[in-house]
């Protein structure tokens, strides 16, 4: 299981060298020009034989998926993987050395937020005991399959935490199929059991959800193996990751009305703010403003009138941690709503990185003009990031209160046929450029804050145009009649 996850890995850092976007699953990785390119087409016809087709030995899936009982994989094929592995090493090392590239390996994913993991209560020994005993008795643990778990008992107690929570993700999913086959009583199902899926092949509805309840369904891993506390809801799944990252980075813009400014310098900002593209970029903001907020969800504050406040005091703080409170179902999620949380999440990040571009930029300047030491140009400069500030601040906003609103209607998008599907990625991926431009714009080694504004104002046209199409998910939604006006 190590070994397969390892190569996966691994592929996907080489697919890197010559090709753009790894692909998401491992069948169309193995099947890709690049890799056969670098390695040789007979090289991965021998590889998908192994590990990457149901027409073939499968060796992933069947292991990652708890197909296999213990014993069941006989030997050689593990010595047949290590040799293959130590191949397309000796593979790689001719191409990097006739082509002169050098490879890089992908960063690998940092727990940060460790607040969200230290939900679990302590297991102790005792626990453990009681595992043991449980475990021979259970009827939701195969019995062929409960040397796996007594293994993963003994690599808890080693500390091998790893090493456990692998073995016990595959028996989770076997265990569940188990259950699955049982309430809908299809016993010849239990290999092909889709336990996630709302509907069985003959149109009945999936008894399991039902049985376990959809919360349960979405702890599954947690709440059978430790019994969370009542009141638990996902953390780590990406509509969680989404408004964790939209409410910091929220946060991260607020502390620009607190940067320092030299009150000497103040009307020269002011004056550079004076343009007919900032004009048009307020007006915009307004208008696209006024349109979020005849789309929000039931029992969220809106203002009356947007034009009786500046676009810096509109309350999306407020706003956005009410929409954050509101659920979002993570159980069903077809691909096209993880694809369009991908990039919603990236777009929040660029934003988060923008915001603290700027941070940094004012304190930098501003200490300058203290000490001094700035500049005729970097002076100028200084006034021109001070006047984008003014605009940028309530740009991000209407960015992440446009995301979340977004995110509250994610599953619209599976409403949409492919053409639309098509029209509204385009739609979300030109954020996602325009937000990513905005970031090298504002990076110190460029500080390019006219073009800014430029580019800013070509975004919020492109966000208008779509929205007077209709064809945001807020749009296909129920509108809402239960709003609080302010």
């Amino acid at each position: 299981m190590k070994l397969t996850s390892c190569l996966e890995r691994a592929l996907g850092d080489v697919f890197l060298l010559i090709g753009k976007e790894c692909p998401f699953l491992l069948r169309d990785l193995l099947a890709s020009e690049e890799l056969a390119q670098i390695f040789g087409q007979s090289v991965m016809n021998v590889l998908k034989v192994f590990v990457g087709s149901p027409c073939g030995l499968n060796l992933r899936n069947i292991l990652w998926h708890g197909f296999a009982s213990p014993e069941e994989i006989p030997p050689k094929y593990c010595s047949m993987m290590i040799l293959l592995t130590v191949g397309l090493g000796q593979l790689l090392k001719s191409y990097l050395q006739n082509t002169k590239l050098t490879l890089t390996h992908r960063s690998f994913i940092t727990l940060k937020n460790l607040e969200d993991l230290v939900i679990f209560p302590d297991v102790t020994y005792e626990v453990l005991s009681v595992l043991e005993e449980v475990m021979t008795k259970s009827a939701f643990i195969l019995k062929i399959m409960l040397p796996y778990w007594e293994v993963a008992l003994i690599k808890f107690r080693s500390q091998r935490f790893a090493d456990c929570a692998i073995l016990l993700l595959a028996q989770l999913e076997t265990g569940l199929r188990n259950v699955f086959a049982t309430l809908n009583r299809c016993p010849k199902r239990l290999l092909t059991a889709e336990i996630l899926a709302k509907h069985l092949n003959d149109g009945e509805i999936n008894q399991l959800p039902l049985f376990l309840g959809e919360p349960a369904m979405e702890k599954a891993v947690v709440e059978l193996l430790i019994h969370l506390a009542e009141g638990y809801s996902s953390r780590c799944h990406p509509v969680s990751q989404l408004k964790k990252q939209v409410l910091s980075c929220e946060e991260s813009i607020r502390v620009w009305a607190l940067l320092p400014f030299p009150e000497e310098l103040t009307q020269e900002a002011v004056r550079l703010e004076d343009n007919s593209e900032t004009n048009a970029c307020h007006s915009l903001i307004t208008k696209i403003m006024d349109e979020l907020y005849h789309h929000m969800p039931e029992n969220h504050c809106v203002l009356k009138d947007l034009d009786s406040l500046p676009t810096e005091m509109w309350p999306s703080s407020q706003l956005l941690c009410e929409l954050c409170n509101t659920p979002v179902p993570t159980l069903f999620c077809p691909r096209i709503v993880l694809e369009v949380l991908v990039v919603l999440r990236s777009i929040s990040k660029q934003c988060h990185h923008v915001s603290s571009q700027v941070t940094a930029a004012s304190e930098l300047r501003h200490t300058q003009w203290v000490e001094r030491t700035l500049r005729s140009r970097q002076r100028l400069n200084y006034l021109r990031m001070r006047s984008s500030i003014r605009l940028l601040s309530p740009v991000l906003s209407l960015v992440l209160l446009l995301i979340v609103l977004e995110l509250v209607n994610i599953h619209a998008v599976c409403g949409k046929n492919t053409q639309e599907y098509q029209q509204y990625l385009k739609f979300v991926k030109s954020i996602l450029q325009y937000t990513e431009n905005l970031v090298a714009y504002t990076s110190c080694e460029k500080n390019k804050w006219n073009e800014a504004i430029h580019l800013t104002h070509t975004a919020l046209v492109k966000i208008w145009t779509f929205s007077e199409k209709k064809q945001m998910l807020i749009h296909l939604a129920k509108k809402s009649t239960s709003k609080v006006l302010l």
